[in-house]
């Protein structure tokens, strides 16, 4: 139902918007920013399993979807405090590329922009998971990585090229 008028009259474009073709009102169908942090030590890479769907049981960056009036950076610091329990100074982020994706959520389909970024340690830590979101932490070695493993297009995307 439109919004604006009220009649049953919404189409999809099967792109990017809907359209009530009654009064006209257009509701625009925009990605979502995501965020993902390649926590790195040596020539290790700190992975998370997931622990719900979509996607259960494959590893994945730590990160998630930045809210209302939050930067990239920020939402990785929340991220990682609310997943890992873990405070990062966010000046020691590093922007690595962003890459389209598509989230699949109780059978709706979001589009999303996810902007990888790099936070190198000093040390490998513990960390307390957030269990209802992750299963365990994984320490990889970069060649150890399989990218039938990884829980997302955009996430394989980018671990082919920074495997290369």
């Amino acid at each position: 139902y439109c919004p604006q008028c009220g009649k049953e009259n919404l189409q999809w474009d099967n792109e990017k918007k809907w359209n009530c073709s009654h009064c006209k009102f257009v509701l625009y169908h925009n990605c979502a920013a995501a965020v993902a942090v390649l926590i790195t030590f040596e020539d290790e890479i700190l992975l998370t399993r997931r622990n719900q769907d979509p996607a259960k049981q494959k590893l994945d960056l730590p990160g998630g979807f930045t809210d209302p009036k939050e930067s990239a950076e920020e939402t990785c610091a929340r991220e990682l405090k609310e997943e890992l329990n873990i405070t990062i100074d966010i000046n020691k982020l590093t922007f690595l590329m962003s890459l389209p994706n598509v989230y699949p959520y109780k059978g709706i389909y979001y589009n999303t922009l996810d902007m990888i970024f790099t936070y190198p340690v000093e040390e490998k830590f513990d960390v307390e998971i957030e269990k209802s979101e992750i299963s365990e932490v994984v320490w990889l070695k970069k060649e150890a990585l399989k990218l039938e493993d990884i829980a997302f297009d955009s996430q394989r995307k980018f671990f082919e090229k920074f495997l290369s």
